[in-house]
């Protein structure tokens, strides 16, 4: 394999939970060496969240933090301790890039906010990811990427219109803005090249839900109409919905855009007597039936499964796919064909499914061949190989507590 990417760049993730360790994440697939820092006295949020594997608890198997932090080094570190504030130092002094997906002020206690890593190394590139960026009145908001959608107005849209707003499935937020900010540290990392100067990045989550709304901001802009719940519909689209397929909890995707599209559906079914009723015939009347063209649809839809639907539908040139299920996405030919799944072994889980990145480099594709560690898994290596500390420091920072281990986990979770 050609030289990574990112091969060289060094990177102290000090972030946690699920946008911040996203992105030194997509630094690691690309030869970035990211050493994560963490302490058993208070682990990160993901690591007391399920699915757990086997159903079991356990701050190492938690099947989130696996797939947020493939590739990386994890250490364990009391930030709380002088002496652990000592070490972080050391890790910024050798790092290109520090990660903080803190509340705001958070790193600031521990002496690791931009302004005291810059005078350890003028010339890091630093980056803050938070719900509402680290300015103005709702800095100092907390919360999740559920907090984050609801506000950037993705819950409103969220749901049926004659029934209350309804959370996404998961934190949208959380799994958009990591890729803002890996093309942000871009820019920052050509931008050092040519002046070696670093770099503030100062990401709001809630920002970025916005702007994956244009459509309906730029509405009310022009039009003053407020976007309001509708299901699955689409305001310009009719058909546009799932309808349900042959088997158990079984649906396909159909979405029609144009006539072109509808007439080649006409096609495909059959050309059945309900298909010729003039309110059908226009994509205005098509609209404004959009209870009886449902029901029509699902009439059909009901006699195949959803594969069968989604080929007849595509070889026509109709947009349609299946509603896949966790299990359907691990037996795709296409995600199979691209190798988006990748297996490794993790010390506690077992073989555990990675994924891979959904675009791929020409010249240097990734390469995923560390599992995610458990809390503390790398301390010997990134203590003595990467900081050059001795075996007696090692064991001094282990006696003093600076270096957490099991013993320190709290009771309940499971601690002695």
């Amino acid at each position: 394999m050609s030289r990574q990417v990112f091969a060289g760049l060094k990177v102290a993730d000090f972030s946690w939970v699920g946008a911040g360790p996203q992105i030194a994440r997509e630094l690691a697939y690309y030869g970035a060496t990211v050493v994560r820092i963490e302490c058993h006295r208070w682990p990160e949020t993901t690591r007391t969240a399920g699915p757990f594997k086997d159903g079991i608890t356990g701050i190492n198997r938690s099947a989130f933090t696996a797939a947020y932090n493939v590739n990386k080094y994890g250490i364990s570190l009391d930030l709380n301790m002088p002496r652990g504030q000592e070490i972080a130092n050391k890790l910024v002094q050798w790092a290109d890039i520090v990660t903080d997906s803190m509340s705001v002020g958070a790193m600031a206690k521990w002496g690791l906010d931009y302004e005291s890593c810059k005078k350890i190394k003028p010339e890091i590139i630093y980056f803050s990811t938070t719900q509402m960026g680290q300015q103005g009145p709702y800095n100092k908001v907390k919360g999740y990427g559920f907090i984050g959608v609801s506000y950037a107005g993705y819950s409103h849209l969220n749901g049926w219109p004659d029934r209350d707003p309804l959370p996404l499935f998961n934190n949208y937020s959380d799994f958009i803005s990591p890729y803002y900010l890996i093309t942000a540290l871009i820019a920052a990392l050509i931008h050092k090249r040519k002046t070696g100067k670093g770099m503030y990045l100062d990401q709001s989550q809630v920002e970025v839900g916005v702007s994956f709304l244009a459509p309906s901001m730029l509405d009310y802009i022009v039009n003053g109409r407020v976007a309001c719940r509708m299901g699955n519909r689409d305001p310009y689209v009719a058909p546009h919905g799932i309808f349900p397929c042959t088997g158990t909890d079984c649906w396909v995707a159909i979405a029609i855009t144009n006539d072109e599209e509808w007439q080649n559906f006409c096609s495909v079914i059959g050309n059945p007597d309900w298909t010729k009723d003039p309110r059908f015939s226009t994509m205005l009347g098509r609209k404004g039936n959009e209870d009886d063209l449902e029901e029509f649809i699902g009439e059909w839809t009901r006699n195949y499964t959803a594969n069968q639907v989604m080929t007849m539908l595509q070889e026509a040139g109709v947009p349609s796919g299946v509603v896949q299920k966790a299990e359907d996405l691990f037996n795709d030919p296409q995600l199979k064909h691209r190798e988006h799944f990748r297996f490794l072994e993790h010390k506690e889980i077992g073989v555990h499914a990675y994924q891979s990145p959904a675009y791929r480099l020409s010249k240097t594709p990734c390469s995923i061949t560390k599992a995610a560690p458990c809390l503390g898994e790398d301390n010997e290596y990134v203590y003595k190989e990467i900081l050059g500390l001795s075996d007696d420091d090692v064991a001094d920072l282990l006696i003093e507590g600076v270096i957490t281990t099991d013993t320190d986990i709290p009771e309940v979770l499971g601690g002695k």
